[in-house]
């Protein structure tokens, strides 16, 4: 089953953030993960929503953490950290 990471994202320092996203997607593709969602232009219908949404399908539960736990990825980690405030959680698909 589909597992997927969902991220909201508000970025303070658009820089360092662009540096560390302009990576992401070569370390999740290692793990079998494609970005369904990557910034894009949004729509607010309900509620607050910080300036960024990020999603990223893998094909499973297991591959997504694998990927959030590797070490290619928590080397670019840093970077997300000091240049944005997030929200992520991992979910199951159906």
């Amino acid at each position: 089953m589909s597992a997927y990471i969902i991220a909201r994202i508000t970025v303070t320092n658009p820089l360092d953030y662009q540096s560390y996203a302009s990576q992401t997607v070569a370390t999740a593709e290692k793990f079998g993960g494609r970005f369904v969602v990557k910034g894009g232009a949004q729509q607010v219908l309900e509620g607050n929503c910080p300036d960024r949404h990020v999603i990223i399908e893998f094909p499973d539960r297991a591959a997504a953490l694998d990927w959030y736990s590797s070490d290619a990825y928590r080397r670019i980690l840093p970077l997300a950290l000091n240049s944005s405030e997030r929200d992520i959680v991992l979910v199951d698909g159906i």
